[in-house]
């Protein structure tokens, strides 16, 4: 079995396997990384340096969202497995995780940058402040900052509950096709 570059009709390209991965691991990261932060007290070492990485770290999250954007752009989705409200809720549930990723990562450009500061993005190149926030707005930000984060980290469990569901309880390949394990057939195999 090999995994071609891009999508068929039936099954997913290393590249949107890579994808998929790579901003899954990124978002329980990120989360995570979120999260504890908030338990980061002024005279911890970490204070000032974790949101540093963790706004780099977003700014690479940003730059794979719009990557994978547009590849999916590019790619046909392979069919939907399972029922046609199944397949519905799978389209809602992919849509909103990237209007959520969206608002969690430009909202978290804000927090850094609402005083006129740049990001600096591990030393390769620096995001420049576009918008300088009072003190509202900048609450504002990371009100939808965390919430949008807690949604997005919620949602991919779903996400992950429904793949198990899939692979355990209605026995198809809708899992191993985002593994890379389905059979790949070519298109003209099927006829």
């Amino acid at each position: 079995m090999r995994l071609s570059a891009g999508n068929s009709g039936q099954t997913y390209g290393w590249v949107a396997i890579t994808l998929h991965w790579l901003m899954a691991l990124a978002v329980v990261l990120m989360f995570a990384s979120g999260w504890w932060m908030t338990g980061l007290d002024y005279y911890d070492a970490w204070y000032h340096r974790a949101p540093a990485l963790h706004a780099a770290a977003g700014v690479v999250l940003l730059l794979l969202l719009l990557f994978r954007f547009a590849w999916r752009l590019g790619n046909p989705r392979p069919a939907l497995r399972g029922a046609w409200w199944e397949q519905k809720i799978a389209l809602i549930v992919h849509y909103t995780h990237y209007l959520l990723l969206s608002i969690v990562i430009l909202a978290g450009y804000l927090l850094p940058t609402a005083q006129g500061r740049r990001i600096d993005v591990f030393g390769l190149f620096q995001l420049p402040a576009l918008l300088e926030l009072n003190n509202t707005q900048q609450h504002l930000a990371g009100q939808l900052h965390w919430w949008g984060a807690c949604a997005a980290i919620t949602l991919a469990v779903l996400h992950g509950v429904a793949a198990l569901k899939h692979h355990f309880v209605d026995k198809d390949d809708t899992l191993l096709r985002m593994l890379g394990l389905a059979p790949v057939f070519k298109e003209d195999d099927k006829q």
